[in-house]
């Protein structure tokens, strides 16, 4: 369900500095940095991301690119996500559930920086559309689908932060298989933390999930297990 922004005193911080946000989104955008969502099933095109900060993990390249949303994502109590998320025309993101183990205990905010009247998000049985410079806060463990029907760009940042009724729950998302080659994929990419702490929720993850396989050429302990994203 959605929530309040205003129960969250970060959100106006973010509010406040909205267009300093899209400053940098849109210097991401001219570099060619951002990249498809790797989990297609759940949309028919043009959903497109650039990380910050992924599952608790900095990723300090990206971050060093956009000092001044860093420093303020950096801000927010229990941000353990955090990113751009740009949706082209046309774009439809179908119904589903974040990962078990991580939806349950987190809240998601966007913020608006380039929107349409033509694109909104469904949380439940309630519908929202984006406003430029606003927050938006819901769970994501609810049903939820997002579109942009619009002839131009939907684009929020996107985090994660924990919900302070579950403030010292452990998080430990049950990634689905896209999500998983995705980050082999991109292993030259980590950093020596962001490995060690995969390798970790390989290790913490090795029973009660389903049979794994191991692409070619990738780590042991990087074994890609079927999704079991709750839908």
């Amino acid at each position: 369900m959605f929530q309040r922004s205003e129960d969250f005193p970060f959100t106006r911080m973010l509010e406040e500095n909205w267009r300093d946000i899209r400053a940098e989104y849109e210097t991401i955008a001219h570099e060619g940095g951002m990249h498809d969502w790797p989990e297609t099933q759940l949309y028919n095109r043009g959903w497109e991301t650039f990380g910050l900060y992924a599952f608790g993990n900095k990723r300090p390249r990206n971050c060093a690119r956009c000092p001044k949303t860093t420093k303020l994502v950096e801000q927010i109590p229990g941000m353990v996500m955090a990113g751009f998320s740009r949706l082209a025309p046309g774009t439809h993101i179908t119904p589903h559930c974040g990962y078990d183990g991580w939806a349950q205990y987190v809240l998601r905010c966007h913020l608006g920086l380039i929107v349409n009247e033509q694109c909104a998000l469904r949380v439940g049985p309630n519908t929202r559309h984006w406003q430029a410079g606003k927050t938006l806060v819901f769970c994501d463990a609810t049903e939820h689908e997002a579109w942009n029907f619009g002839s131009e760009p939907r684009v929020v940042l996107l985090l994660d932060f924990r919900n302070p009724r579950f403030r010292w729950r452990l998080l430990n998302p049950d990634l689905t298989a896209e999500i998983e080659a995705y980050i082999l994929d991109q292993w030259h990419t980590l950093s020596l933390r962001e490995k060690l702490n995969y390798g970790c929720w390989r290790l913490v993850n090795r029973w009660g999930r389903r049979p794994a396989t191991v692409q070619p050429g990738a780590p042991e302990h990087a074994a890609i297990s079927a999704p079991r994203r709750p839908e």
